[in-house]
């Protein structure tokens, strides 16, 4: 290659492969010194240079001063070393141009497999710096090939891969096809960055709202949160800091013309669009719509919320194999309980009830114990003596015989409920003999009825056989005139 054409070649190279051009002077100046070690040995003191302006790239063999010489590659006479530099002195280094050409054709073909290495590890570095900024973002590709389930996704610069856990269930894609996937991880590999894409990810619906609403990407609108159960329904919690705009309508658009693109892309996915509210008990109400919800019982400790719905909505609020309310307690972090009107009163009955049975308990009493969220006996046996003390009416020694009392009905109630569970996996287990003993006396029958039709058949062809005629009963044929 002639030294004017490498200036214009760095610039094409770094242009079309995204290299910064200092990494490839870097690597043609490694590969002159690979390739004239090659040819002089490792010990050759060289340094190479390169210009900026001309492109010109000098190699320049260094060698110190010395009176006696031991090596000639290293080393330089003074009488040699005057004709350079009429003021060396021993001990002095002069640097000498090399000739590049006397390098020979392995030096050469070492150098360019140094380049070689050296412009694919850059080429690495390059796309590894360009998708690690880029983690987040939606990108567009075509299907490569599918590999073990994973589909491979050309990206143009490099390849992605769509593992089978970050693939929606009913979706199917052929070679060819073109994908849009979120960048979810790059990770560096020995073989270069591995792009991991998802389209199951909840921030590929955050992301794709992101595009199709203005007020979303300029801050105006926020999403608060989002819960998925890909390829089935999902739901998105949203704020606005601005009064005069609706988070909801925003995202839906005219018409639903935003909501709309985002199905599309997402095959079909069912997305709640839900306001988000400051009053947690509020957002859980929100997050299980399309259902009312009557009252809402919050544990903070435990970060749990029990919430009580009409009994027509029960149905609604836990959705089909409790969906609805699986990604209602996803988008908002908290355990949901959902119970029906009924089924909380009755609980409740009866465990008033359960306080009015303790001795000594009495109208008054259990109003008051309910009124300090005591709802039952058992809730009595887990209470401390200074809790109860807060009640009126209770002194220390009534106390501690309530807690002993509610710890014995706790202990009652207990194995009470292990007696329902043994009772009805006895008649679980009982109904299932039964229905196997009624499976076994059908084979049975099938059979005998199989056995018997098969020793009729045989029956009545014997007969047919027998009254053929021409026949005897010996079965020899009649004697022919």
């Amino acid at each position: 290659m002639l030294i004017s054409e490498i200036k214009r070649v760095v610039e094409q190279v770094s242009r079309d492969k995204g290299i910064d051009r200092q990494v490839l002077v870097k690597a043609l100046e490694e590969a002159l010194k690979s390739a004239a070690r090659k040819k002089y040995g490792p010990k050759i003191d060289i340094e190479v240079q390169y210009s900026e302006e001309t492109g010109d790239l000098e190699v320049f063999q260094f060698k110190e001063v010395a009176e006696v010489i031991e090596d000639p590659m290293l080393q330089i006479s003074l009488g040699e070393g005057r004709l350079l530099d009429p003021d060396c002195e021993v001990g002095d280094s002069l640097g000498t141009k090399m000739d590049t050409n006397t390098f020979g054709r392995i030096a050469a073909q070492s150098a360019k497999q140094v380049i070689i290495q050296k412009l694919k590890d850059a080429e690495k570095d390059a796309v590894y710096a360009i998708f690690i900024e880029r983690r987040g973002e939606i990108i567009n590709g075509i299907v490569q090939r599918v590999d073990r389930g994973d589909i491979i996704v050309n990206l143009g610069q490099t390849e992605g891969i769509l593992p089978v856990r970050e693939q929606v269930t009913k979706e199917s894609y052929r070679r060819g096809d073109r994908i849009r996937a979120l960048i979810l991880d790059v990770l560096q590999d020995s073989r270069g960055p591995q792009i991991v894409l998802s389209r199951t990810h909840p921030n590929f619906i955050v992301t794709l709202f992101r595009t199709e609403v203005p007020e979303i990407s300029e801050g105006i609108v926020s999403i608060m949160g989002a819960a998925r159960e890909a390829g089935v329904r999902a739901k998105i919690a949203v704020a606005s800091n601005n009064s005069d705009i609706d988070p909801v309508g925003a995202c839906v658009g005219m018409k639903g013309s935003r909501v709309q693109s985002v199905v599309q892309e997402l095959r079909g996915e069912k997305i709640d669009i839900i306001p988000w509210h400051v009053d947690t008990a509020k957002f859980v109400c929100n997050a299980l719509a399309p259902a009312e919800v009557s009252r809402v019982i919050i544990d903070e400790d435990n970060r749990s919320m029990e919430v009580i719905v009409p009994d027509e909505f029960l149905a609604i609020a836990i959705g089909k194999k409790g969906q609805n309310v699986r990604l209602a307690s996803k988008l908002t972090g908290w355990h949901l309980d959902v119970k029906s009107e009924s089924t909380y009163n009755q609980t409740m009955q009866s465990g008033y009830n359960s306080l009015m049975a303790l001795p000594g308990v009495g109208i008054s009493l259990a109003d008051a114990l309910y009124e300090k969220g005591f709802y039952s006996a058992e809730e009595i046996g887990k209470a401390s003596v200074e809790d109860l003390l807060q009640v009126r009416g209770i002194d220390e020694e009534m106390a501690r015989g309530l807690i002993e009392a509610g710890m014995v009905a706790a202990e009652q109630a207990a194995q009470a409920e292990a007696d329902e569970a043994a009772e009805a996996a006895q008649a679980e287990a009982d109904e299932a003999a039964k229905t196997a003993e009624a499976e076994t006396g059908e084979a049975v029958e099938a059979a005998q009825a199989e056995t018997d039709g098969a020793v009729e058949t045989g029956e009545a062809a014997a007969v047919e056989e027998a009254s053929e005629p021409g026949t005897e009963e010996t079965g020899q044929p009649p004697n022919e005139a």
